[in-house]
This record gives structure tokens, C-alpha cells and sequence, in this order.
């Protein structure tokens, strides 16, 4: 081993074939980084003991243990040094199950020196772990909640793929942003894309663009989503509404790391992770043939699991005041009754945080006197529950109420516009003027 020179990075490379190890280290002291060798489990245990080292680059196939051995030793004992694995072509089986037992990323066979440097410069650019109070809009105290926080960080110093299952409104999309920003891509773009919303016909130029003259339209060179998130992160949102033609396409751009252009026969690298998410069972979709099993296996390396609201009752009320003052920033001064926020608590949202958010907007604009009354919250009945409590209200109150109702819906639905509100409610505009001056809505 090489006398480490004062303040350079020190990177452990495990190889047992002198050839790969030269590469690597003559690519490593081009950067400017220190190597030590070690060409077996045993003996890179033993290095990782007496030094420090910043990266651990490890083949899969060593002479006494397999590398994912030494992968699972790094992540239990030293946690915070990432390791990535180079595996023969065609085995990413084994990349996968190293991913898994918590390797940064993987290399794969002949390695390619501009992959190598890339892996490199990301590994070595990781951020520390973040202090709690970075919640990055994930805000709550209640044991769910702080499970996915602890697993966002663990998920920010890896490269692998990452699935978010959860509810409608749980915040999926929210939770793939705070990954990326606390990864060593949080300089890079974030790019989101929602794959149901996107016609078939169009996918493929979407995804990975289009040279000049490629079809009727093309005037010039267009890059798709993978070449927009290049360095940075692609969050695939309804990943299961793909076709399946995508899907094989979108299977090798992630096996391979390269993408082609519509109209190009050359393939050009991209650096991108994949955090994909939707509000279905992926096991299901593989079951029923509408995904196929090897991307599955692809995108669901790491699984995280948003919790629905109703799980978290405790965290209602923190969510409720955070979010109104969101709406105060934009709308003036508004305030929330306590028995308002206790009739939060009680509900269960079955739209999640987006359901809470649209609430309180809707509370915040209707409210008399910049105050947030239970009434105002217009919360929905449950299952077989009357809006109402039999023979507590008098027929015409009772009217009264769903009357009013309706006419809030209304408006919010079109955003307070009351000619279309009326259009929507098939009355006048002066019949709903009248109703609502009756009604007392301002």
C-alpha cells in the first residue's frame, strides 16, 4: 500500500485479477485519490480495520467469499462508507442483491472509465446524514413518520432504485424530492414524470428524445426525460399505466444506461437514477400481465412505503397549522378553531395530506371572521354514516345543510366562480345569489 498523501481521499479497491486492480488504481491516482489493494474478503476486512477509507470498490467473484460478504460487513460496521460492486455482464442479479444489502451502486463488466470516474465523483460527494429537522415538508412526530425520514436518509446515499407505494395524496412525489435533494445528486436535476398522462403514440421521443427529422414535425434535435435528468434523478410516477412495449424499452435503458434517440442509430450514456411510484400493487400488475416481471424486479430493488394519514392521526393537527400558514402566506391572516383541528383528528382522510390541504384552502376562503369553525371544514360522512344525526335538526335545517353544502362544492369546484357555479348547479345566477344570501355564504 502507498504512504496515503496528506488530505487525499482514500479508496479500497477488492479484486483478485491484477489487471482490473491496475485499471483502477491508475484511474483512481488520475483524480488525484489514493488506492489500497486488497484481493480477497479476508484481506480487505483486515485493511478496513487499521485505515480510513472514503470508497470501497469490490468485484463479486473473490477467491474465499462472495463480495456481497463484504458488502453486508461495510453496512453493518461501517455505515457510512459507501461501497459499490463491478459485476460480469449479464449478472446483475448479483448487482441487485448487493443494492439490496445496501451498495452505493454497481459497475458492470468491461468497466467503463467514464462510468468509473462518474460512480466515483457521486460516492465521494455524499452528503453527511441530515440533522431531523430537515424534514423537507415531511413533517410529523408520530412512529410512521419518523420511519420514513430514517429511511429517506439510508435511501439518499445509495444509487439504487427506489419504489414509493402508498395512497393517493400521501405524498410520493414529495418524498422521491427530498431523496434527491439529500443525495450526492441534489445539484443535478430532479425530473418528474407522470407516465399516465403521457399518449403511447409520444412515449418513446418523451422519454428518450429525437434527432432532427425523425418524423413529420421533427425540426430539431430534442432531448427526451432520461437525457433531461442526466446526473440527477427521474421519478417515474404511475409507473405501472406504461404499455408494455415501453416497459421492455425502459427495462434496458436502466440495465443498460443508455438511451437512443428516435432516429439515431447511435446509443448515448445517461446517468440517472430511477425512483418510481404509483398508488397500485406492483406485485398485482405483474400477477394480472400488465408489468412485466423483470421490470419489477428492476424498479423495486428498495421498497418505501408511504403511510396513509389515518396512520397518523397524532400528526394531524402539526399538518393542519403548517399548511395554514401556507395559506395565510398567500390569502391574509386565518386561524383554526380547537374544535376544528379535533374534528381533523377524527377523520379520516381517504384523500391523505392532498385531501387535508384542499380542506383548509376551501376553509380558509369560506370562513367568517378569519376563523376556521368545524362547520366550515364541510367534512364528508363516513361509509353509512348520515351526514347528519337522525331527528337532531328540524326538516327545513336539515335542507338547509345539504343545501349549502352543495353550493360550497360548487364553488369550490370552480374556484369560487359563482356564474359557473350556477351553470354547474343548474340554477340561475340570480337564483344562486338569492340562496346564498339566505344561506349567509359570503
Amino acid at each position: 500500500m502507498n504512504k496515503k498523501k496528506e488530505g487525499a481521499r482514500h479508496v479500497l479497491i477488492v479484486d483478485d485479477e491484477p489487471d482490473i486492480l491496475e485499471l483502477l488504481e491508475l484511474a483512481l491516482l488520475r483524480m488525484g485519490l489514493e488506492a489500497s489493494r486488497a484481493k480477497s474478503v479476508k484481506g480487505a476486512i483486515d485493511l478496513l480495520s487499521r485505515h480510513h477509507f472514503d470508497l470501497c470498490l469490490t468485484d463479486m467473484r473473490l477467491p474465499d467469499e462472495e463480495g456481497l460478504v463484504l458488502v453486508e460487513y461495510i453496512a453493518k460496521n461501517h455505515p457510512s462508507l459507501p461501497v459499490a460492486v463491478i459485476t460480469a455482464h449479464g449478472s446483475l442479479d448479483n448487482a441487485i442483491a448487493a443494492l439490496k444489502a445496501g451498495a452505493f451502486d454497481y459497475l458492470a463488466k468491461p468497466v467503463s472509465l467514464d462510468q468509473l470516474r462518474s460512480l466515483i465523483k457521486s460516492a465521494l460527494t455524499l452528503p453527511k446524514s441530515a440533522s431531523s429537522n430537515e424534514s423537507g415538508g415531511l413533517l410529523g412526530n408520530s412512529p410512521a413518520m419518523i420511519q420514513v425520514r430514517e429511511m429517506i436518509e439510508k435511501l439518499a446515499r445509495s444509487q439504487a432504485p427506489v419504489y414509493i407505494r402508498g395512497e393517493s395524496g400521501s405524498g410520493k412525489e414529495l418524498a422521491a424530492r427530498l431523496i434527491h435533494e439529500k443525495s450526492a445528486r441534489r445539484e443535478k436535476p430532479f425530473v418528474a414524470v407522470n407516465c399516465g398522462a403521457i399518449p403511447e403514440n409520444l412515449m418513446e421521443s418523451e422519454f428518450f428524445g429525437y434527432r432532427k427529422g425523425a418524423f413529420t414535425g421533427a425540426e430539431q434535435d430534442q432531448e427526451g426525460f432520461f437525457q433531461a435528468a442526466d446526473g440527477g434523478t427521474l421519478f417515474l410516477d404511475e409507473v405501472a399505466d406504461l404499455p408494455l412495449l415501453m416497459q421492455v424499452k425502459l427495462l434496458r435503458a436502466i440495465q443498460e444506461k443508455k438511451v437512443r434517440r428516435l432516429g439515431s442509430s447511435q446509443e448515448e450514456p445517461v446517468n440517472v437514477r430511477i425512483i418510481s411510484a404509483t398508488h397500485q400493487s406492483l406485485a398485482e400488475c405483474v400477477e394480472k400481465g400488465r408489468l412485466r416481471h423483470d421490470l419489477y424486479y428492476r424498479l423495486n430493488v428498495i421498497a418505501l412505503r408511504m403511510p396513509p394519514l389515518r396512520e397518523m392521526k397524532e400528526d394531524i393537527p402539526l399538518l393542519a397549522k403548517a399548511i395554514l400558514k401556507r395559506i395565510n402566506s398567500d390569502m391574509g391572516h386565518c386561524e383554526i378553531a380547537a374544535e376544528a383541528l379535533h374534528g381533523l383528528s377524527q377523520y379520516d382522510f381517504p384523500g391523505n395530506v392532498r385531501e387535508l390541504e384542499n380542506i383548509l384552502e376551501r376553509a380558509a376562503a369560506l370562513c367568517s371572521n378569519n376563523l376556521i369553525t368545524f362547520d366550515d371544514l364541510q367534512l364528508e360522512p363516513k361509509a353509512g354514516e348520515n351526514s347528519l344525526p337522525e331527528g337532531e335538526l328540524p326538516l327545513q335545517d336539515y335542507l338547509d345543510r345539504v343545501e349549502k353544502e352543495a353550493i360550497l362544492d360548487a364553488l369550490g369546484k370552480t374556484r369560487f366562480n359563482r356564474t359557473a357555479a350556477a351553470k354547474l348547479l343548474g340554477v340561475t345566477f340570480r337564483a344562486l345569489r338569492y340562496r346564498m344570501e339566505r344561506l349567509g355564504i359570503k
